[in-house]
């Protein structure tokens, strides 16, 4: 291989090989918690290497710069990250053209899952259509067969029975499919409607078939033939079979219109504003680990957006690898009340189907045949470490150790910078964003991503478990009305099934009272999700997985609580992920000696120092006395307001323990001390036991 000039020579990589990780367990061992990180023995040595190599000019990504070039072909935009827009975003009516075209990549993906393989049952539909219909056209067109009649009726009549029973399903699939076809060509429609369609299409197939079984049925089955009493009662019974079925369908197909409501509307409502953020989080982090495309951009006149995220090669389905486009531009302006279900459903998508990535071959040039950008996907916190590194290595200038805003500039738009400089710590007071910051980000990123993918299984699950419960309550329904319709509940059947749902009752009532309030809590209350810090029965403990009758929590030494969820709805919940800002104290005692200009300078001092770290504290604190106690010391308190919640209580404890050290040196630099009153100290001589032992010499 020969080496390219300014760049190092390239190691020869594998793809099919994966490099091999020192973990500080055994590789057949699980991990027992979704929370807790593996550890990895040589974490600390790797991350002191990676901080070296980030001084390293030579490795810098500057030297790839458009900028440093003489020329800047256009065809080296093609590895930016500018992809076409897609349907997830609703936009504003006035791209309603745009719309269009993105609109038709979703088409295509529509039917590329609906065109599925055909099935053995798909070509009996189609041969018995076919039969049944050149049967149908003779029988009335023939004179022969027109005469024909089987049990009193007419040929005809017998074929378009066999075609609504044996061919309803193929008309159906027909019907529905128009009818998403419709829906899709008007946009509004779509976005209010068509997640709901595809919910509940195979509900809805099912009670229009068996509407036409029950049509045809009665249209031409019961009526003009005279019959015996006996045929009359067996015809009689079989409408009412298939009225009671009907009913059923349609019990059905309102029991998973319900379903579809309630995750539609729970999922907008808890989870939309943490996959904003999150989505947003990943753009950031993308367009940082990639070409500084805005330089490249100006040297080349190019004016393309690039406020999308491409999710290529994560989204994995059992046909292959799936691509999605999200705008990001739009996500940040949508509102929570204006999200229609099918966007939902494809942002859920995107964050349960995959994970926090890079873009690998940039930062470590490593570039494949097809010049195409490869994600690598950060699957633990030692990763998300290490690639925090690397990006800012690809940010920075060589040899510096912060992240300056004409860095920034370099890979984003200036809008875009103004919202993304807010999310380092001290990084919008001085314009500069340190490399511990942005590796704490990093990670913090990526643990906030990993607990929201965690929160949406579960959700997905718990609400999985309220649709298998809610379908045993429908198929019970649908059994009863069945023997109401069929005329089957004499008194003596009746009377049987009472007994026997009282004898239910008094054995299981308990329990169905106890799933009705996890069910309560679960969809209605929903105090927390998973990675949330929590405080109950004044323990500290964090969730680690939720389910419709149990969650599970890790307590501060990583010990599993398993709590019913019907025990944790009669109990208050402190939950520190939802607080707000949130207050501290620091109280301290004096000496009652200490003067009142000593007061006066510790309260100055201890204010100069908490506007001097304004990422930290907010202003607006207060120094107060509390008590005289014993005539001897002067009992006082400080109060702050922290720029954070306690979600992440180690950072919430570091500020804290840097407040208490400075107090300390306040004090000793004022001379401010603590004096205990003269104590009376009673001194009793006792004698040494070892005198009486003392013999004089002889």
């Amino acid at each position: 291989m020969s080496p390219v000039p300014n760049k190092p020579p390239k190691i020869p990589i594998d793809k099919k090989l994966t490099p091999r990780k020192s973990l500080a367990r055994s590789a057949f061992s699980k991990p027992k918690s979704r929370l807790v990180e593996p550890s990895y023995l040589n974490d600390a040595k790797l991350v002191e290497e990676n901080s070296a190599q980030i001084l390293n000019p030579s490795s810098s990504p500057y030297r790839r710069s458009p900028a440093a070039a003489a020329a800047t072909p256009k065809e080296s935009l093609r590895s930016a990250p500018i992809t076409p827009k897609t349907p997830l975003i609703s936009p504003g009516l006035e791209e309603e053209d745009e719309e269009e075209e993105v609109y038709k990549t979703a088409d295509l993906k529509v039917s590329a899952k609906s065109g599925k393989k055909w099935k053995i049952f798909l070509w009996f539909e189609i041969m018995t259509f076919v039969c049944t219909m050149g049967l149908l056209v003779a029988s009335l067109t023939v004179d022969k067969l027109e005469e024909t009649r089987i049990w009193g009726l007419e040929l005809w009549k017998w074929c378009v029975l066999v075609l609504v029973i044996f061919c309803g399903r193929l008309f159906t699939e027909w019907m529905m499919n128009i009818v998403v076809f419709l829906i899709e060509k008007n946009y509004l429609l779509k976005k209010k409607v068509l997640y709901f369609v595809f919910g509940l299409k195979g509900s809805v197939r099912l009670f229009v078939w068996l509407g036409l079984v029950l049509l045809a049925w009665g249209l031409l089955f019961n009526r003009g033939v005279k019959r015996s009493k006996e045929a009359n009662r067996v015809l009689n019974y079989t409408t009412r079979a298939l009225a009671s079925c009907l009913i059923g369908s349609a019990i059905w197909l309102a029991k998973t219109l319900f379903v579809k409501l309630l995750a539609s509307s729970f999922q907008c409502n808890r989870f939309f504003d943490r996959i904003q953020e999150s989505i947003f989080h990943q753009y950031v982090l993308r367009a940082l680990s990639g070409p500084p495309v805005m330089e490249m951009a100006e040297n080349v006149g190019s004016s393309r957006s690039i406020g999308q995220l491409s999710f290529k090669n994560l989204m994995k389905e059992k046909g292959g690898e799936k691509q999605e486009v999200i705008d990001v531009d739009r996500l940040k302006k949508m509102k929570q009340e204006k999200v229609s279900a099918w966007t939902m459903k494809g942002l859920i998508n995107v964050i349960s189907g995959s994970g926090l990535s890079t873009i690998a071959n940039y930062i470590e040039d490593v570039e494949d045949e097809e010049n195409e950008q490869m994600d690598k996907e950060i699957t633990s916190e030692w990763e998300a470490k290490a690639a925090a590194y690397r990006v800012f290595k690809n940010v920075a200038k060589p040899g510096s150790k912060y992240i300056e805003e004409d860095d920034l500039l370099r890979f984003m738009k200036r809008e875009e910078v103004d919202n993304v400089l807010p999310l380092f710590e001290g990084a919008l007071e001085t314009g500069k964003i340190k490399r511990s910051t942005f590796k704490n980000w990093v990670v913090n990123v990526y643990l906030e991503r990993k607990s929201l993918a965690h929160s949406l299984n579960d959700t997905k699950t718990a609400i999985e478990e309220l649709n298998k419960l809610v379908s045993a309550v429908v198929i019970v329904v649908t059994i009863i009305v069945w023997l109401l319709l069929m005329g089957f509940l004499t008194t003596q059947i009746l009377v049987f099934i009472s007994s026997q749902l009282l004898l239910v009752a008094f054995m299981f009532g308990n329990t169905a009272k106890t799933v009705f309030e996890a069910i309560i809590f679960v969809f209605v209350m929903h105090p927390f999700d998973v990675g949330d810090r929590c405080v109950i029965d004044g323990i500290q403990m964090i969730v680690e997985e939720m389910n419709i009758l149990t969650t599970v929590f890790l307590r501060y030494d990583n010990e599993k609580i398993f709590y019913p969820n019907s025990v944790l709805a009669t109990k208050p919940i402190s939950n520190f992920y939802r607080s707000p800002e949130m207050s501290d104290s620091v109280e301290f005692t004096v000496d009652v000696s200490t003067s009142i200009e000593q007061i006066g300078e510790l309260k100055a001092k201890i204010k100069e120092y908490l506007e001097s770290k304004p990422q930290h504290w907010r202003p607006g604190h207060s120094v107060q006395v509390k008590d005289i106690e014993n005539v001897n010391k002067m009992k006082m308190g400080l109060y702050v307001t922290h720029t954070i919640n306690f979600q992440n209580y180690g950072d919430k404890s570091s500020r804290r323990s840097e407040l208490v050290l400075e107090l300390k040196r306040i004090f000793e630099a004022l001379n401010i001390k603590y004096h205990l009153l003269p104590q009376e100290v009673q001194v009793t001589y006792v004698g040494s036991l070892a005198s009486p032992l003392q013999q004089p010499a002889p």
